[in-house]
């Protein structure tokens, strides 16, 4: 980790364990080495911090390109790696290039295959997103579910503290199991549906049955 951003996530673990503490289930599933995608269902604002908070090791995250501006902002988007995404500009060739190449030097990427922040707090349709870069890039991703972020910061915009965030990371989905290079057109919407499948089979610790 750089010293920017081994602070920063030094801060937000902090946060979470004061404010949102729940529980963190599946750490031992995350790849020790090489590149992976973690792939989250994505709730509120909080879920990219927390999400990267609990990894041991720097990760990318994306952000839209209007919160670019000078000054303290960009500055610190740029040294903690984040990715600008042009989100009204159609597919972003730059911010999939970036993705592909930080995948190349072993990085991890965080993606939410909803493609935005869900209006109620329940599981939304997959976009085709992650499945292109899964797809390209060949590397394992390790499905996520957080539970509790929308009823800690969620469309109301307010945020609810105390309100316990769980997080449970589930066992890496190999290119074998999400990529179907025969489904033509439909390749890269099918392999988000299967990692969004994972996804929502990740159940909350209480839920689980043993």
């Amino acid at each position: 980790m750089t010293r920017v951003y081994g602070f920063c996530h030094y801060v937000f673990r902090v946060i979470f364990d004061i404010a949102f503490r729940g529980e963190v289930v599946g750490l031992e599933n995350l790849p020790k080495n090489g590149a992976f995608i973690i792939a989250s269902n994505h709730a509120s604002h909080l879920d990219p911090p927390i999400v990267g908070s609990l990894i041991p090791k720097q990760v990318c995250f994306f952000a839209r390109k209007t919160l670019w501006k000078k000054g303290f902002a960009s500055w610190w988007l740029d040294i903690v790696g984040t990715i600008p995404v042009d989100r009204d500009g159609g597919s972003d060739v730059s911010a999939i290039k970036r993705v592909l190449q930080a995948l190349k030097n072993d990085k991890v990427i965080i993606l939410f295959p909803e493609g935005t922040r869900s209006p109620d707090g329940n599981l939304q349709s997959a976009k085709p997103g992650v499945g292109l870069l899964a797809c390209r890039t060949a590397v394992p991703v390790v499905p996520a579910r957080i539970f509790g972020s929308f009823d800690a910061f969620g469309r109301d915009g307010k945020v609810h503290i105390p309100t316990p965030v769980t997080v449970v990371y589930g066992k890496p989905i190999s290119p074998a199991d999400y990529d179907d290079p025969s489904a033509g057109k439909e390749r890269y919407q099918r392999a988000s549906e299967r990692i969004m499948t994972h996804i929502a089979a990740l159940k909350k610790p209480a839920e689980t049955v043993v």
